[in-house]
């Protein structure tokens, strides 16, 4: 069953693409017609794609792995931190800053710092320093947790990164490439499909064509996640089931040992037993 439909697609606007000036002629297997100097993307082709990009994201958040969004266009980026913080999942809704894949200890570093400030603030360390200080290392922390605060809990490299309008988030796109980490897209006629392993042609600017493809896709994260729950569960009873069979094992073994000691000693008692012909008296 598929996770969109051709309706659905068409009410949000995805066919909507770019005028034809503009266009990528890599993107023309995507492109249904042109019409009125305006290309429309064909959304058989985009349900499909939708598909098979969230088969793939469901069986990265299965395996336990973390999915990077990225969309820092105005229309765009409140979407996508309602829909990945929604599975849990990190994101960049601000500023890409260069080198967040490539340099990763250093990101690293200053979410670090970002850490330390508040652990500081906490516990009454900068109670003795100045207004203005106070000021400056405000600001500073206000400044982290603007560009990195959603992805504070990323303690290592994404395992797949999801991004919409790959044109304007081309050094994200490019890092990744670098990299070997796997790119999905939401892409527009007017961008090169060439570097993204799941393309999705689709309007990369309005808001609601960009809301049901990621409605899409984050519904088969969460599943990914609600299966890997599900098989840690088993995985913890069947381990539970094993250690309560390793405890009973002992026991069964001491009462065969014991049942065989009674036999043992019932088989002597018997043997030991005088018979009727040695319990008569000797005749004379």
């Amino acid at each position: 069953m598929s996770r969109t439909n051709f309706d659905q697609l068409l009410q949000a606007g995805c066919h909507f693409g770019h005028l034809h000036r503009k266009w990528n002629p890599a993107m023309k297997p995507y492109i249904y017609m042109e019409r009125n100097g305006i290309h429309i993307i064909d959304l058989h082709k985009t349900v499909a794609k939708v598909d098979e990009a969230a088969e793939a994201l469901k069986g990265i958040a299965k395996s336990g792995k973390k999915i990077l969004f990225v969309a820092t266009k105005k229309q765009s980026k409140d979407v996508v931190a309602e829909k990945a913080a929604s599975v849990n999942m990190p994101y960049v809704n601000e500023r890409w800053a260069g080198g967040m894949l490539t340099n990763f200890p250093t990101i690293r570093k200053a979410i670090k710092k970002m850490t330390n400030i508040d652990k500081l603030m906490n516990d009454g360390t900068f109670s003795n320093l100045s207004k203005r200080e106070l000021l400056q290392i405000s600001r500073q922390r206000a400044k982290l947790e603007k560009n990195l605060g959603s992805i504070s809990d990323l303690t290592r490299l994404p395992s797949a990164l999801f991004v919409i309008d790959v044109m304007k988030e081309h050094i994200a796109v490019k890092e990744a490439t670098r990299l070997g980490i796997p790119v999905f897209g939401i892409v527009d006629t007017n961008s090169d499909p060439r570097n993204i392993d799941y393309v999705i042609p689709a309007n990369d600017d309005a808001k609601d064509s960009v809301e049901v493809i990621l409605d899409a896709c984050c519904a088969a994260i969460a599943e990914g996640l609600e299966e890997r729950k599900a098989e840690k569960a088993d995985e913890k009873a069947a381990a539970e089931q094993a250690e309560e069979a390793a405890e009973a094992k002992p026991k069964r073994a001491r009462k065969a040992v014991k049942e065989a000691k009674a036999e043992a000693v019932a088989e002597e008692t018997v043997a030991e037993a005088p018979t009727k012909e040695e319990e008569a008296p000797a005749a004379e």
